[in-house]
């Protein structure tokens, strides 16, 4: 998990943790909504309740494979009794649940991913959960814009350099006496030894292994590997410049691809940029 991020909800600020696709959102600045004083109360009464325990269950049973129904039943046939307590630590720990985790330290508290945290906003405040959702979706909705946007920067950064390449393959590959048609297929050659070098498979291969899809294969790269793109047509134009064959360029193309990705991967900066 992730450090915490922050939204406010009717000037509440309501914290979330995102895991992959998945997000979870404080229970406990949730229940801050009934109660400041003591939000795990709040919590642990909700759990008590009958509906409560049918709607974890059911969400773990969709979507946990490692959910323990046994236990799971245990806890239903005991909701709702005066004598039934239930703490997200026990229900997590009994259950092998998913859905709920709970977190110490300075960004701690209890999370629960977004279904289980509306419907506990729903029993906090019909009108507070609405206020919820519509906060979140408008979060998340700004977080795809920027995303987007960094998406189709990096796309253009990768065509401006391959203008900036294909001006040094007219200069150092193509003879002048070729016509513009050889040309034409000199630039395919070239645009595929990159395509070769970092995707592993030319651009018709690409496109008769995926002919549902619509565009080209650099239309459906990764962020990262547009990143890297954008730097192997640099750097590629340095070797036409230098006279180096192809059959040398493609190699050093490779090698260069399989560093920066794996740099990328791994990249702290790169992956909060991706998930701020």
């Amino acid at each position: 998990m992730s450090k915490s991020n922050k939204f406010t909800v009717q000037e509440r600020e309501i914290s979330f943790l995102s895991h992959g696709d998945n997000d979870f959102l404080s229970l406990t600045d949730i229940a801050k909504y009934r109660s400041n004083y003591d939000p795990n109360d709040v919590i642990r009464n909700w759990m008590r309740g009958k509906s409560t325990i049918a709607f974890l269950g059911l969400w773990e049973i969709l979507n946990n494979s490692d959910f323990k129904p046994v236990e799971f039943d245990g806890f239903k046939s005991e909701a709702g009794y005066n004598y039934f307590v239930l703490s997200p630590q026990k229900w997590i720990e009994k259950t092998n649940a998913k859905g709920i985790i709970s977190k110490s330290g300075r960004y701690g508290g209890t999370f629960a991913h977004k279904d289980i945290a509306f419907e506990f906003a729903s029993w906090i405040s019909s009108e507070f959960k609405l206020y919820l959702i519509t906060e979140f979706q408008k979060l998340k909705n700004e977080e795809n814009d920027r995303l987007s946007l960094n998406w189709s920067f990096q796309r253009t950064l990768a065509k401006v350099n391959y203008r900036i390449h294909a001006d040094a393959i007219t200069e150092k590959i193509i003879p002048l006496e070729l016509t513009k048609e050889q040309s034409a297929m000199i630039y395919a050659s070239e645009a595929d030894m990159l395509n070769v070098a970092l995707f592993g498979k030319t651009a018709q291969e690409w496109k008769n292994g995926n002919c549902n899809l619509e565009g080209n294969i650099r239309d459906h790269a990764t962020l990262e590997q547009l990143v890297v793109l954008s730097n192997m047509e640099s750097l590629n134009s340095v070797m036409i410049h230098q006279g180096l064959p192809q059959k040398d360029r493609i190699a050093q193309l490779n090698l260069t691809a399989i560093m920066q990705l794996k740099s990328l991967l791994n990249n702290k900066s790169l992956k909060r940029l991706q998930n701020p």
